[in-house]
This record gives structure tokens, C-alpha cells and sequence, in this order.
């Protein structure tokens, strides 16, 4: 790394968006979808309780912008329905990715303004996007409903 927060350091991945835009993935998080889970069963409402909680942790990495959930899919084995319902199944991994790209607003100097979204999404593996990749849930995202511009150097944005 450098001192100088002007200068943009390189991204992990850039990924291009259906809208036609490029973004690039400046910091990622992947964490186990049931690491720490007490014990019970993998059921709607402990599904849900982790969502929020890593909607909570992404909130937290980047104040500045917006944070998008992607729905995940939820997978329903024929197994025993316990107290809290049926078991349901999340994506193995829980991914919280800051991504950033060129200003929303065009009168922003694209020098010293991004724009930046923080996302939630779950995937099975811990691969990393690739630029090209055809699953489409990221490269789904809207970017210039969801994103805000933001000003480099922003404190609240990350590191």
C-alpha cells in the first residue's frame, strides 16, 4: 500500500455490469454462511437473523454508500421439519464485497469522486468474481439506482 489516498491502489477484480458499467471490487469479506451458528438447524429464521447480521457488518464497512442485499437462494432438502420449520439451505459462503467506480453524477470530477455500493450476495465457493462471469446475480446489480457518489479521501467510506 501507499500514503498517498488520492491515488487509487489496484482492485481485487473488476466486474462488468449488464447496465454496461465496469466496477471494481476494492475489498471483500468472505465468511462461512453457518460458522458460527449455535446449535440447531439451518431454518428461516436463523437464515434470516444471519442476513441481517451481515447487512449489519456491511453497513459498517463503508458508512458513505449504500449497502444491497442479493437475495440468496434457498434450498429446501426433504429432511424432518423441526420446531422453527423446514430446513433451508443457504449458499455455503457469505460474501460482502465493497465495490466503487467511476462518479454517477457527471458533474463530478472524476479525480477526487467515485461511486460506491457495498454488497451482500452468497455463493458456494470462495472464488473470487471474475470480470466476465455469467452468473448474472452480480453482474445483475443496478448500479446507478443503488450506488452514491462519494468524495476520495472520504474517511466513511473504508480504508
Amino acid at each position: 500500500m501507499h500514503d498517498r489516498p488520492r491515488v487509487p491502489t489496484l482492485s481485487l477484480t473488476r466486474i462488468a455490469l449488464s447496465c454496461g458499467r465496469s466496477v471494481d471490487l476494492a475489498d471483500l469479506r468472505l465468511t462461512p454462511t453457518y460458522g458460527d451458528m449455535p446449535h440447531g438447524y439451518p431454518c428461516r429464521p436463523a437464515n434470516d437473523l444471519r442476513i441481517r447480521a451481515l447487512l449489519r457488518t456491511a453497513a459498517r464497512m463503508s458508512p458513505a454508500v449504500p449497502v444491497h442485499l442479493i437475495p440468496p437462494p434457498r434450498e429446501y432438502p426433504d429432511q424432518y421439519a423441526g420446531a422453527f420449520g423446514p430446513v433451508e439451505i443457504l449458499p455455503r459462503v457469505a460474501c460482502v464485497g465493497r465495490f466503487s467506480s467511476t462518479p454517477l453524477t457527471p458533474a463530478n470530477d472524476p479525480l477526487t469522486y467515485r461511486s460506491g455500493l457495498t454488497v451482500l450476495w452468497f455463493q458456494p465457493t470462495t472464488r473470487l468474481p471474475a470480470p466476465y462471469d455469467p452468473d448474472p446475480p452480480l453482474r445483475d446489480v443496478d448500479w446507478p439506482t443503488l450506488a452514491r457518489d462519494y468524495e476520495l479521501g472520504d474517511a466513511s467510506y473504508g480504508p
